[in-house]
């Protein structure tokens, strides 16, 4: 009777024993469960920083254009006219480093005639053509020697300007301080949506750069272009955009 009784305590202490692990490892395995859970959410918030920037460059183009009965007369023709706009420039306070001159070149011209009923295109002689592009880190001289430009128009020389770009040169660096700052606004943008249930930003999951915009003050950068977005190369004065979309865990 006592050997049956000893068995007996003994396997109701085991039977106890077993019962308090298991439910303990079910406790453990059940925190790690959440835990692991937890870890495997996110959310994916997006990012902006913008701030005034203002051209420091200006690219001007100015294009020459005649029609002669020969080729030899166009060749001739167009130099006379570089030498008009080279004195035009030299004029505006330009040095001669400040502009380059394409090669001249050459292509037929043609004449719009009525054959019969219909309008025909017909070659009348040759046309030369020669562009002068000039570069300038002076702003007003640029936007001076546009408006004088009409001069030369007024003149009827076979020129014609077109608008001036107007350039920023150090657009990585601009593109690197935004990223950064729109990295910044995305984690407290993901703060704010999560505090209200009690959870913490984690870790950076992802990170994804979105275009980079260089727009015309007020602009809203709705359209594609250049850099992965737009670049305005109109106004002096810019601002210069970035979004980024960054993913991160919550806790």
């Amino acid at each position: 009777m006592t050997e049956n009784k000893s068995f007996l305590n003994a396997m109701t202490v085991l039977g106890l024993l077993l019962a308090i692990g298991m439910a303990s490892a079910a406790f453990i395995l059940g925190v790690q469960a959440k835990r692991a859970v937890v870890g495997q959410q996110s959310i994916t918030v997006k990012g902006l920083a913008e701030k005034p920037i203002k051209a420091d460059a200006a690219e001007w183009m100015i294009h020459i254009s005649v029609a002669s009965p020969t080729q030899a007369k166009a060749l001739t023709d167009v130099a006379q006219t570089l030498k008009l706009v080279e004195g035009f420039l030299t004029e505006q306070g330009f040095a001669k480093e400040a502009w380059s001159v394409d090669v001249e070149s050459l292509g037929p011209h043609y004449e719009e005639v009525i054959i019969g009923d219909n309008y025909r295109q017909v070659q009348s002689g040759y046309e030369g053509y020669q562009n002068i592009r000039v570069v300038s880190k002076d702003l007003d001289k640029i936007q001076a020697a546009n408006k004088a430009f009409l001069q030369l128009r007024s003149q009827n020389q076979p020129v014609v300007a077109y608008e001036p770009q107007y350039l920023v040169s150090n657009l990585e660096e601009i593109k690197m301080s935004l990223i950064a700052e729109a990295t910044q606004n995305a984690r407290v943008r993901a703060t704010e949506f999560v505090k209200q249930d009690g959870a913490t930003v984690g870790v950076m999951k992802s990170a994804r750069q979105g275009a980079f915009y260089i727009l015309p003050v007020g602009g809203t950068g709705n359209s594609g272009g250049g850099y992965g977005g737009v670049y305005d190369k109109s106004t002096i004065d810019k601002t210069a955009r970035v979004v980024v979309t960054i993913v991160y865990n919550i806790e």
